[in-house]
């Protein structure tokens, strides 16, 4: 049994407005959760992208990112110019002028990628062409594992995943792996299938490399746990 990836979770100090900003870019339709939103996708995508409130400051880069697809370069513009409409900036991670990909940030300084047309390596994705991640080949080989998503990159220690069905890849840069400074403002909302074995999955996550950790979430019906990047996720009841 593999857990299935539920949501990319952002911590937000305003969720609403951040949830609007991502509907807009995205297209996808916002809903409202018990604590916060969640924005449902109508691409064919198979998991969410979620928004709940932290009082916790941005700091630094952060290690996961989203790159967003571009069909040409007309498209490329058109989806710069969306998002700065809707309240992101230009910003500089160093970035070279060689390179074709725009960074941006989001109203909370979160950042993200517009990938010029003609990218191989997200030729057969979706919008969001690949949740791109600061991460070790180790990492890579564990969410694999996870998630039952096969390796389709392994090479120079970056390593990349991808569902059997397509969408978004995920990948992992390989070292040098920046520090972790305090709680990442995203993480990853996994499940066991309907049917399946929420503690059961948590063992089967520890045996490959996790941890559970606290992060002061109390008494709650999901799991907490660390990769063996120390990066944090959250395994759900089945669904």
């Amino acid at each position: 049994m593999t857990s299935n990836l539920c949501a990319v979770t952002f911590d937000a100090q305003d969720p609403r407005r951040l949830a609007t900003f991502w509907a807009g870019l995205l297209g996808w339709e916002i809903a409202d959760d018990e604590d916060g939103f969640e924005l449902v996708p109508n691409d064919g995508t198979t998991y969410r992208v979620a928004f709940y409130p932290s009082q916790e400051q941005k700091r630094g880069q952060n290690q996961m990112h989203f790159d967003l697809t571009s069909a040409s370069p007309d498209e490329q513009q058109q989806t710069v110019a969306r998002a700065l409409e809707l309240g992101a900036e230009h910003i500089d991670i160093g970035q070279t002028p060689e390179e074709g990909h725009v960074v941006l940030a989001d109203p909370e300084g979160n950042e993200f990628c517009v990938i010029e047309a003609g990218n191989n390596f997200l030729a057969d994705t979706a919008f969001i062409g690949a949740i791109n991640c600061d991460g070790s080949q180790e990492v890579g080989y564990f969410w694999s594992k996870a998630l039952g998503w096969p390796l389709v990159w392994d090479q120079d220690e970056e390593t990349a995943i991808q569902s059997r069905q397509g969408g978004s890849k995920m990948s992992w840069g390989g070292p040098p792996v920046a520090p972790k400074l305090g709680k990442n403002r995203l993480h990853l909302d996994i499940a066991p299938p309907a049917g399946g074995d929420q503690q059961a999955e948590v063992a089967r996550l520890i045996s490959l490399g996790a941890k559970r950790i606290d992060i002061g979430q109390g008494d709650v019906s999901w799991v907490v746990m660390a990769d063996p990047d120390g990066n944090e996720f959250c395994v759900l009841t089945p669904r």
